[in-house]
């Protein structure tokens, strides 16, 4: 199945770099907006179909019309028109912008519940790494509330993930309550300006009546497990914490009439395959390893439907 890639920054061209050691998908096109970007020298270099048009000059290469998937790595702002213009062509698209145009895809909870929506949104970096925790959880027990807390390192958030905060914020704490299954949802991301670079830290808290403590720590194991199957750096850097929560906390709400419940913490760190990008920047590994694993899911499919 052949793929063609918006956005020459990191991400693009880590999701490349990904692309090209597939088995079931083709990159065969990038399309910039800076003819001097190192992204489009290397995807030149790699011999795919390259532009500094965007998605204009994209749809105007040679070969358009055998893309069947086209993956957006460029700014949620940008993304509400290259979606556009590529449904226009009759293209799908996958979003790894927080623009939330089409449904929450994690791969690891949902993957084949909307591979047929002509719009895949992958949330965001703290959602792909923390809404797979809030579904591993809530699948034992409800989830009262869950609050995530994202830290990565200064220099892996480029101009379009600083650009991107709010939608963040927003789209991530949405996923966790539609895709994490979470009554409600809150997410916090910190830019972590350390020298040497910290790999992504991720926290997740999740508010609960009651639970039993073994099932849930082997769901949240069993989730990781599903994770590193696509995303080989991700880890929990220690067991699964229960501690009792007073039910006058300020912080937490619970069920009317609770007496008190039990907050779930689970620590993780995401380091990167450092294909393109430096091992620390597992935030920006993690957006590009799932964005391709559902276009090789979509893959997948099309060919076991014409098997």
């Amino acid at each position: 199945m052949k793929i063609a890639i918006i956005g020459s920054g990191n991400i693009g061209t880590d999701l490349m770099y990904k692309a090209l050691l597939s088995r079931t998908t083709e990159v065969v096109a990038m399309a910039g907006i800076d003819p001097g970007s190192d992204g489009l020298a290397r995807a030149r270099r790699r011999g795919l179909a390259v532009t500094a048009e965007g998605v204009d000059g994209l749809v105007g290469l040679p070969g358009f019309a055998e893309v069947d998937v086209v993956l957006d790595a460029t700014s949620a702002k940008a993304h509400l028109r290259n979606s556009a213009v590529v449904q226009e062509h009759g293209k799908r698209i996958i979003d790894l912008t927080p623009a939330a145009i089409g449904p929450y895809v994690v791969p690891s909870v949902n993957l084949d519940q909307h591979l047929t929506a002509p719009n895949l949104n992958m949330v965001t970096c703290g959602g792909q790494a923390t809404i797979p925790i809030v579904a591993a959880v809530s699948s034992r027990t409800r989830v009262r509330y869950a609050e995530i807390v994202a830290s990565i390192a200064s220099r892996s958030a480029g101009p379009g993930t600083r650009a991107n905060i709010d939608e963040f914020t927003e789209t991530t704490s949405r996923a966790i309550e539609r895709v994490g299954g979470a009554d409600r949802g809150k997410a916090i991301i910190i830019l972590n300006p350390a020298e040497p670079p910290l790999i992504m830290r991720d926290t997740v808290y999740c508010l609960v009546d009651d639970c039993d403590e073994a099932a849930v720590a082997g769901a949240v194991e069993e989730m990781v497990a599903r994770v590193q199957e696509y995303v080989p750096g991700y880890r929990l850097k220690q067991r699964v914490q229960f501690s009792p929560i007073d039910a006058e906390e300020p912080v937490w709400t619970l069920a009317p009439g609770s007496k008190g419940g039990v907050k779930v913490s689970v620590f993780l760190e995401v380091e990167g395959a450092a294909h393109y990008l430096p091992a620390y920047a597992g935030n920006l590994d993690i957006m590009t390893s799932a964005a391709l694993r559902t276009a090789e899911r979509i893959a997948e499919l099309r060919t076991e439907a014409t098997a």
